[in-house]
């Protein structure tokens, strides 16, 4: 399968490396309208210069391709991706699926009425220890879930357009834990009470921490807190989660997964406690690939073989709903039905 990937700056690399080393994806060309990043990374990834393209009509004229890797900035992706659906290319998209919601809903419009596949790289649900969480929880011991907590402290510096976001946490990063949060549950957001600040030693222009109590349709609620200015003790950026279950409880800290079950509830004088087992320590699942190469492979199945994708623009359109809920709830200062 020949792609193009449009953006190969930044987030770029991960893409051009994940590309690079699959056995049955290539490059047809590339886009990239930064001169001065077409040279570097030309040079840094031994590309050929003359298969990069400054625009992706020039891109589609000169080179034959099979598929689209759109990793531009988000307010570029509904231009960028809607191009391609409408050339008859699939589209495999960085996320956020676009910079607002509205254009996210345009995206994914355009997915239905070409019947061109437009998949969003959520990569952090095809990470060993979301799919360790995930197999927990799917294999019932615990039996249900009744509420999730997650939290995530990171203070990275990236410079760029991340640090002039409104919402650059929930935005660009938060929306990763929001998605996981749909496929560990299996249900999309209803109802979200939020607040968003931003502390005064931040070099971000935007609120870059925030808080939420999101409830879900099958009845869990979740607890999110976040920043993306922490001094100190920051967590991993799969953030630590707790689920409080029918039967015990799952912990993942430090990407660490524990289990603690519920025995049994035993009397004691006059009142009842709780007999758990041991806390048990769970060792994460191998998985072949991870991440984007996970990603790739999927996108490269559902468009040779006619596959579908966990992650397509009609599924994750219920993660941006979530995501800009949250942003409306923040914004508002009041609560926020979805649906």
């Amino acid at each position: 399968m020949r792609v193009i990937q449009v953006g190969i700056g930044g987030m770029g690399n991960a893409w051009l490396s994940a590309v690079q080393r699959s056995p049955q994806v290539e490059f047809a060309g590339f886009v990239e309208i930064d001169a001065d990043i077409a040279r570097a990374q030309a040079q840094a990834y031994s590309l050929d210069k003359s298969r990069i393209f400054d625009s992706l009509p020039t891109a589609l004229q000169q080179v034959r391709a099979d598929a689209v890797i759109n990793v531009t900035p988000p307010q570029f992706h509904r231009e960028v991706t809607v191009m391609a659906l409408e050339a008859g290319l699939p589209v495999l998209q960085e996320k956020p699926l676009a910079g607002t919601l509205d254009e996210a809903r345009a995206i994914a419009a355009a997915a239905d009425d070409t019947g061109v596949l437009c998949s969003v790289a959520q990569n952090y649900r095809y990470r060993p220890l979301t799919q360790t969480l995930k197999r927990v929880l799917e294999s019932g011991e615990l039996g249900a879930v009744g509420a999730v907590s997650a939290e995530f402290y990171k203070g990275p510096h990236f410079g760029g357009f991340r640090e002039e976001m409104a919402h650059p946490l929930i935005v660009d990063m938060s929306i990763h834990h929001f998605d996981m949060m749909r496929f560990f549950l299996e249900a999309d957001a209803q109802t979200i009470q939020a607040r968003s600040w931003n502390p005064p030693w931040s070099w971000f222009a935007g609120d870059a921490s925030a808080s939420a109590q999101i409830g879900f349709a099958n009845g869990v609620q979740a607890a999110y807190t976040g920043s993306w200015c922490s001094q100190a003790l920051e967590t991993s950026w799969n953030a630590n989660w707790r689920f409080e279950c029918e039967r015990g409880v799952l912990l993942a800290r430090d990407d660490r997964v524990t289990v603690q079950r519920l025995l049994r509830v035993g009397a004691e004088g006059r009142g009842l406690v709780n007999e758990h087992a041991e806390p048990k320590e769970i060792a994460l699942i191998e998985m072949e690939r991870e991440g984007q190469d996970y990603l790739l492979q999927e996108f490269y199945e559902a468009v040779t073989q006619g596959k579908e994708t966990a992650t397509s623009a009609q599924d994750n359109i219920h993660t941006m709903e979530l995501v800009f809920g949250v942003v409306r709830a923040c914004d508002s200062g009041r609560p926020v039905s979805l649906g």
